[in-house]
């Protein structure tokens, strides 16, 4: 390229999901949600928390960092809301933590309820401490710089997902669900019907037609392309 490129890119200025639908989408789990979605929307599954029993919800800060520097996500924090997840695109990389303990203290002072990454994070003991949910790839104590170039609240890839400001972001145990923001009052509506099944299908399973229970129909399956028996 010609010249130095911009250290940082921010767009201050984003559209949240009202705090009427956001609630739609508290306590989902995560497979709900996927279901909502046509059996789609989860980041990788190596994007996982750092403390198996988190849960949140929130609508996306992002910010994109280049592998080792973490200037986009130190500066991030001037621009979240209380009820933001941040999510920050490492583009996979494993070569140092993108944030620590500090940063996750200050985050969660400043209503932030979950940091979401597909990079690293550092000083696993004190972000348990602090109880921000820490969603990553896993753990390196290296060091980041921070020069850029980094956007922050631009479009941005995370875990294999595209990920806009505002859209709604779910994780739990299993991983992380990204809901984008002009389909999640559809996709909330959609969740009722999910729910709704999910119950019947509970209740079957705790009757004594449990042990009969087919998880597939052998008639479809004929219609559709047949089905070979072997003996």
């Amino acid at each position: 390229m010609i010249g130095d490129p911009v250290a940082l890119t921010v767009r201050r200025r984003i559209e949240r999901p009202s705090a009427s639908l956001l609630a739609r989408f508290a306590g989902i789990p995560t497979g709900f949600v996927t279901d909502a979605l046509n059996g789609g929307g989860a980041m990788s599954w190596r994007v996982k928390p750092i403390d198996p029993s988190s849960i949140f919800h929130g609508s996306a800060v992002t910010a994109l960092c280049p592998p080792m520097d973490n200037l986009a996500v130190m500066a991030a924090l001037d621009y979240v809301q209380p009820g933001d997840v941040l999510v920050v695109g490492a583009q996979f990389s494993e070569a140092a933590g993108m944030i620590g303990d500090l940063w996750a203290s200050s985050a969660k002072a400043r209503g932030v309820v979950a940091l979401v990454t597909d990079g690293l994070v550092r000083d696993v003991t004190g972000l348990l401490k602090v109880g921000l949910p820490v969603f990553a790839l896993g753990y390196n104590p290296n060091s980041a710089f921070k020069n850029g170039p980094g956007t922050i609240n631009l479009p941005i890839s995370c875990g294999g997902v595209s990920v806009e400001p505002g859209d709604i972001v779910v994780g739990d145990r299993d991983g992380v669900v990204v809901v984008p923001r002009l389909q999640a009052e559809a996709v909330a509506d959609r969740l009722e019907a999910v729910k709704k099944k999910e119950a019947e299908m509970e209740a079957v399973m705790a009757t004594a037609a449990a042990r009969t229970r087919s998880f597939w129909n052998e008639e479809q399956t004929k219609a559709r392309g047949g089905v070979h028996y072997v003996d």
